[in-house]
């Protein structure tokens, strides 16, 4: 949102969703996410970690994704996706501190970018819908 797209003639005009800061914050989390699953017990390889870093990848894919789409609306939908897997992550970073395995440092660190990265995805949603109304 901050100067990352411009209107044109009522479309929408970026040139990748590289350009959506809401795509480098993902990227990031992603980042983030698999160095701390390193430290979780090896048991929760094929759980837990591998669950909690599906759900981290599945954020900025879909932004992707829904970028490279034709319209607006799939956009959204992709967006709408993105949101779902945030939720997921924050549900599995939970779970992943009940049972002892997320530092509260770390688990702190996460639900801020989490945090951001939603209101992120909302604005971005609310100013694409925001647009088709004119």
């Amino acid at each position: 949102m901050t100067g990352m797209l411009t209107v044109t003639s009522d479309k929408m005009n970026m040139k990748t969703h590289k350009d959506l800061e809401v795509w480098k914050e993902a990227v990031q989390l992603v980042t983030q996410i698999y160095e701390v699953t390193k430290d979780f017990p090896k048991e929760e390889l094929y759980g837990l970690i591998s669950q909690i870093r599906r759900s981290a990848v599945s954020i900025p894919s879909n932004i992707a994704e829904g970028a490279a789409r034709n319209s607006e609306k799939e956009f959204i939908q992709f967006l709408y996706i993105s949101l779902g897997s945030l939720s997921e992550l924050e549900t599995e970073l939970i779970i992943s501190k009940n049972l002892g395995y997320l530092k509260d440092e770390k688990e702190i660190t996460l639900m801020k970018q989490i945090d951001s990265i939603r209101k992120m995805l909302s604005g971005l949603i609310h100013s694409i819908k925001k647009r088709q109304n004119r």
